[in-house]
């Protein structure tokens, strides 16, 4: 079958108007059985600068995009029709987009935990609550630059290049620079009295208690979901066991509550802007899988909700 391609012109022009690229639009001739990767893979060959990973494919009026791995005849696409296509810009990789986030909370709280006079003007010794603090958060991101190597499987390759920056601050400042700020400094360095509040051994025993738990939890949902998709694939499949009878994102709920133990455990409101924060878009990222779940799959369990169990 033959497909062509074209620009979506800009609100109030016609399509061959301004906006439109002189290359545009085009045919390419196609298997009736064709994928959406194979219309991208023929496009990146009429237009070498537009490889498949910059390109968002859309159909008709209603603008439905064509996800990559599925055929062309799930979107009704026949001989002759129009899909128009949008120019992402620069893309760079998932996988790297996860190591730069997470790498950075690394680097700031290694400085200002080690390099005090640098940050705070004067040395002090660091209490029990914030060596703990320090150790479990250091962990974490460790832990999630670990899962990114060996456990994360990718739904979608890229993303744009600038979003980068955007999703860095969040982990950069929020999460490193300024929760490291003002969880080691010393308004609760050793022998002072919000120290010996916060470090009582039995309270320290029991929020690293719950940290590890959630923490250990979130790694068994991220195997469960990489288990899912055969390596090389966007297989998407139904969820089932550990966390998932209960919420379509388990993970979330799980990364909750271990920031949740930090933030109880440093009573630091850098932790709580932190933890409103993630939490806040945690939730809008599972309201929108869930959703997604329940478009996709007809059997979906209706129990489950999206990130909360039994609330929402």
């Amino acid at each position: 079958m033959r497909i062509n391609v074209a620009k979506r012109a800009p609100p109030g022009s016609a399509s061959t108007g301004k906006g439109a690229s002189s290359r545009y639009p085009f045919a390419v001739d196609l298997p009736d059985s064709a994928t959406v990767d194979e219309l991208k893979a023929a496009i990146a060959k009429q237009v070498s600068t537009l490889q498949p990973d910059r390109q968002r494919l859309t159909l008709g009026e209603k603008k439905d995009v064509l996800e990559p791995g599925s055929l062309l005849s799930k979107y009704g696409v026949k001989h002759d029709d129009t899909v128009y296509v949008k120019d992402l810009g620069p893309q760079i990789g998932w996988q790297t987009v996860f190591y730069i986030e997470y790498f950075g909370p690394i680097v700031f709280h290694f400085i200002v935990y080690n390099f005090q006079t640098l940050f705070y003007g004067q040395s002090f010794e660091h209490s029990d609550v914030q060596r703990r603090a320090y150790w479990l958060i250091m962990a974490h991101f460790i832990k999630r630059e670990l899962e990114t190597a060996f456990v994360h499987r990718f739904s979608h390759g890229t993303m744009p290049l600038m979003n980068v920056f955007k999703n860095s601050f969040h982990y950069h400042m929020l999460s490193g620079l300024n929760l490291a700020y003002w969880i080691y400094g010393p308004s609760t360095a050793h022998g002072t009295p919000l120290a010996a509040k916060l470090g009582s051994p039995f309270l320290l025993a029991l929020l690293t208690g719950i940290f590890l738990f959630a923490e250990l939890s979130n790694l068994g949902t991220h195997i469960t979901l990489r288990n899912l998709r055969p390596p090389g694939t966007r297989v998407r499949r139904i969820p089932y066991g550990y966390g998932f009878d209960l919420v379509s994102c388990p993970n979330y709920l799980f990364e909750t509550i271990a920031w949740v133990a930090v933030a109880a455990m440093t009573r630091s409101l850098a932790s709580v802007l932190f933890l409103v924060v993630s939490t806040g878009q945690m939730y809008v990222w599972a309201v929108k899988k869930h959703k997604q779940y329940k478009r996709e799959f007809a059997d979906y369990p209706r129990s489950r909700k999206a990130m909360i169990p039994f609330v929402v």
